[in-house]
C-alpha cells in the first residue's frame, strides 16, 4: 500500500477557552480522539493550534490519510480547510507519534518572525513555510505526549497518605486487642 503525506490549515469554529495546563480544552479533546483513532489506522503526524487556526501534518497509508482528511473537512470544529501539501512518501517520519502536539512556543514565534508574519495564518503558508513548520513540529521536544494533564499530574505527584505506617500499625494492634477482648468475653459466657 502506498504511503502519502498531507498538510492542511483550517480555522477553528469553536470559541477558544482559556488555556489550562498548556492546552486549549477543545484542542485537548481533538488530540485525545486523534491519538486513539490514528493508532488504529496506523497514521502519524503533528498538530499546532494558534490564533484560532490549525496546522496539521499527516503521514500514513494513502487510503487512510485521505479518508481521515474527508472526515476532518466535514468536522464542524473546522472551517476554511485548505490543503497545503499532498504527495507520496517513502517512509513515515513521525514514527513515535500517533499525533504529536506542539504547544504555543517561542519556536513558532521565531518561525513567524523569520517569514514576516504577525499572526499564525497557515492557510497563507507557501511550500517552504510548510516544510519549516513540519520540521518544527518534528523536532520539538518530546514531552507533549500526554494530553490529559490532570492525569499526568496525578501520576507525577505521589499521593498524600492519610495515615502514616505507624498509625496503620497502631490501628491493626487496636483491632487485634478488641477482637481478642471479644473472644475472651465470649469464652467466659
Amino acid at each position: 500500500m502506498p504511503l502519502m503525506r498531507l498538510a492542511y490549515a483550517s480555522t477553528a469554529t469553536f470559541k477558544a477557552e482559556p488555556v489550562k495546563r498548556g492546552i486549549e480544552p477543545h484542542v485537548a479533546r481533538i488530540l485525545m480522539e486523534s491519538r486513539r483513532n490514528n493508532v488504529k489506522r496506523q497514521l502519524v503526524g503533528g498538530l499546532y493550534y494558534g490564533d484560532n487556526r490549525f496546522f496539521q501534518y499527516l503521514e500514513g497509508e494513502k487510503e487512510a490519510v485521505l479518508a481521515l482528511y474527508q472526515r476532518i473537512k466535514a468536522d464542524p470544529r473546522h472551517r476554511d480547510v485548505v490543503t497545503l501539501i499532498e504527495g507520496p512518501l517513502e517512509k513515515t517520519t513521525f514514527t513515535d507519534w500517533s499525533m504529536k502536539y506542539v504547544p504555543l512556543s517561542a519556536d513558532v514565534q521565531q518561525l513567524l518572525n523569520r517569514y514576516g508574519l504577525r499572526e499564525f495564518a497557515p492557510a497563507s503558508f507557501d511550500a517552504s513555510m510548510c516544510e519549516a513548520m513540519i520540521q518544527l513540529i518534528r523536532s520539538s521536544r518530546g514531552d507533549q505526549k500526554l494530553v490529559n494533564h490532570d492525569e499526568a499530574e496525578t501520576r507525577a505527584q505521589p499521593q498524600a497518605r492519610v495515615l502514616s505506617p505507624a498509625m496503620i500499625g497502631g490501628l491493626i494492634l487496636a483491632a487485634a486487642c478488641v477482637i481478642g477482648g471479644l473472644v475472651a468475653t465470649g469464652a467466659s459466657l
